[in-house]
């Protein structure tokens, strides 16, 4: 299900083709099940009968928009999420249709001395779908279509390998809990992540919970640094628990009782270095009188480019470790009031 989830696309607006994917598989599951109006998929499960704990795991993805076409048949794009540096030369698939395209800019036979010392800009990219004009281009992308990865899952023992793992590692997570606890919970795959925490601000205004878990990827730190830093978190040491980042300072609580069932159900974790990324959690802690929130992240290299590793020993103990925490935090959600 995971390979299905990555090989899936689906751009910050773009989601129809992952929710119609997560709808089919927890249909049977779910005690309640709706589409709100911006796109969220809101599972309601086991007994709860108010949305007193609210996970949280987004559908989409990072990616390109088309914004333009040339006279040549090169297409204008915009990125979502994404950065030069990983663009270059790489095979993109546009549109409903798929089209072919890889990544292009100035060959470097032609380019300046200057053009090689620094990053080639956004604006000077574009991408080539083999097109002959702009009539030809224009019969088959259209200005807005979406572009994604031409990027297919594969395993190497115990590493996976994929597009889309940020987020649809948490959404496997969250399906999987849906399958195999009742929990009283209300879990959310929520849209637009990537361009502002957008669809889980609107998901947490309208269940109002006592508590929200985002469940979500985080990069990894195992690559050469000059300076002596501690390089955390890293694949296949579990999950990592966050503190603090760009969007959210966790709630204290809610950060003690996920390091303490973790002790107490010897499950492997690491804390993730402060302050770095940003999630869902980031909006839904200041819906309504505000929200008690944590997170739990799967790290993953090379997350926000065309390809990324991830452990499954990492996604299972996520896995237990999320389902084992909010058994804590129904319990101890009384005492907190």
């Amino acid at each position: 299900m995971l390979k299905e989830l990555s090989e899936l696309n689906g751009v910050s607006g773009d989601e129809s083709k992952v929710r119609e994917f997560i709808r089919s598989k927890i249909g049977k599951y779910a005690a309640d099940l709706m589409e709100d109006a911006y796109g969220n998929l809101i599972v309601r499960i086991g007994k709860a009968k108010k949305p007193s704990v609210m996970l949280a795991a987004h559908m989409d993805e990072v990616g390109l928009m088309i914004t333009g076409v040339e006279k040549t048949g090169l297409l204008r794009f915009r990125a979502i999420g994404m950065m030069t540096n990983v663009l270059l030369a790489k095979r993109v698939l546009i549109g409903k249709d798929s089209v072919l395209g890889v990544v292009g800019h100035k060959p470097i036979h032609l380019a300046e001395d200057d053009d090689l010392k620094k990053m080639p800009k956004m604006k000077d990219l574009f991408i080539d779908i083999g097109a002959s004009s702009k009539e030809d281009a224009s019969k088959i992308v259209e200005i807005g279509d979406y572009a994604t990865f031409d990027t297919k899952f594969g395993e190497n023992g115990g590493i996976i390998r994929g597009k889309a793992f940020d987020n649809r590692i948490g959404c496997f997570i969250m399906l999987q809990l849906i399958e195999q606890s009742e929990l009283p919970m209300y879990c959310v795959f929520t849209v637009q992540e990537e361009v502002g925490l957008r669809g889980a601000r609107i998901a947490a205004h309208r269940l109002k919970p006592s508590v929200a878990l985002a469940i979500d990827t985080t990069s990894s730190g195992e690559w050469p640094e000059e300076r002596d830093l501690p390089q955390y978190p890293a694949i296949g040491a579990g999950p990592a628990i966050t503190i603090a980042d760009r969007s959210v300072i966790c709630d204290a609580k809610v950060v003690k009782v996920l390091r303490e069932t973790a002790e107490r159900e010897k499950i492997p974790y690491q804390m993730k270095r402060p302050m770095v990324g940003g999630t869902d959690a980031g909006t839904m802690h200041l819906a309504e009188a505000g929200v008690r929130a944590g997170v739990v992240s799967i790290p993953a290299r090379y997350i926000h480019s065309p390809l990324a590793f991830a452990s499954k020993k990492d996604i299972s103990a996520t896995t237990d470790l999320v389902r084992c925490g909010i058994e804590s935090i129904c319990r101890k959600e009384k005492e907190w009031d």
